[in-house]
């Protein structure tokens, strides 16, 4: 059904400061390292939820790439500081390619983490060529809480350029424990696993 004016307190809008869910940032990459929110006061106790949704990332270099995300606690939003919080996580994936002779759904070890400072891995094997791309959200629970660790989950799809398969990504986990215990998370940065600069758009949300 129709949303109508009832749309913005729903999904949110820019500039719509008592909505429900408000876009916060929005960021266009254009054959740059890295896309990162960080030190602007977003990750505050003002929303318990933070969605970063991607839109058509396209590694520029390197084909087959992989995005990740990695999360700094430094109180400045130092990106020297990224990498410092523990990650426990999962994922599985299910790819199908366009010959329809080899789909698998299979549980991908070679992403787990078990309480490592590390990566977070969000979409695999995105093809470079022009119209080869890879979307999708991450969800990141009560990032400004110094009492639980910050419970994340997401979907990344992408165009495989490797089969040209369409690749199907579910993660989830939790990050935010460091050597001191458990600290808010002050900024996100991504960008390709396997370097190179990238291509898309970015959007921050907060869900109140």
């Amino acid at each position: 059904m129709p949303l109508g004016a009832h749309k913005a307190a729903m999904m949110g809008s820019a500039g719509v400061s008592d909505a429900d869910v408000v876009l916060l940032s929005t960021q266009t990459a254009s054959n740059v390292t890295n896309i990162a929110f960080l030190n602007l006061d977003f990750f505050t106790s003002t929303y318990k939820e933070y969605i970063v949704k991607w839109y058509n990332v396209n590694p520029v270099y390197a084909d087959g790439n992989t995005l990740y995300c990695t999360f700094t606690t430094d109180s400045n939003g130092s990106a020297a500081n990224y990498n410092q919080s523990f990650i426990t996580n999962t994922m599985f994936q299910a790819d199908h390619n366009e010959a329809n002779d080899s789909p698998t759904l299979a549980y991908n070890t070679a992403r787990d983490l078990a309480r490592v400072k590390s990566s977070f891995a969000l979409c695999e094997a995105i093809g470079n060529h022009a119209d080869e791309c890879g979307s999708g959200e991450i969800h990141v629970i009560n990032p400004a809480s110094t009492t639980y660790a910050k419970i994340v989950w997401g979907r990344g799809i992408s165009y495989n350029g490797t089969d040209h398969a369409a690749t199907d990504h579910l993660f989830a986990g939790y990050v935010g424990e460091t050597d001191s215990g458990i600290d808010n998370i002050n900024g996100m940065n991504f960008a390709m696993w396997d370097g190179g600069n990238l291509d898309g758009k970015f959007k921050l949300w907060g869900v109140k």
